[in-house]
């Protein structure tokens, strides 16, 4: 059973406590969080964990370009030729390494790498704004 609390804001935070899991969220509107709650409550039944099983199908950083993208598409928002070119080159650089593995040092490699083949600091941010972009999309993505 879902709790449902107005803040002072006038957003709503819904709370879902489950099978010993809990998940919370806040919304704009009350429709929207009775929507989630729903959604939640079946993926802990369904799974036992409130993530959905395409999610934790995701294994390296590669999964999580290839579902950026797909989400991308499906909201009828395609990556355009220089982020598609981007996002290519993170794939062949990145793709192969487990999320596991993606930590600071594994980033600080990359960039240094990046360096060495003549990339500039603009470029290097330019990926490393991709990379978060792509990982801040999956964590948000893992809610749901």
């Amino acid at each position: 059973m879902a709790t449902f609390t107005q803040l002072a804001s006038g957003n709503w935070r819904v709370q879902v406590r489950r099978k010993t899991r809990y998940v919370a969220e806040t919304f704009r509107r009350r429709k929207d969080g009775e929507e989630w709650a729903l959604e939640m409550e079946r993926n802990i039944d369904r799974n036992g964990s409130s993530k959905p099983r395409v999610t934790r199908n995701v294994r390296t950083f590669g999964d999580l370009v290839d579902l950026h993208d797909e989400d991308m598409r499906e909201v009828g928002k395609p990556p355009r030729r220089s982020k598609a070119a981007v996002m290519t080159s993170l794939k062949t650089e990145l793709g192969s390494v487990k999320l596991t593995a993606l930590n600071r040092e594994r980033l600080i490699e990359f960039g240094r790498k990046r360096a060495k083949q003549g990339a500039g600091p603009a470029t290097l941010a330019i990926d490393m704004s991709f990379i978060r972009t792509i990982t801040t999309h999956a964590a948000r993505r893992a809610r749901y």
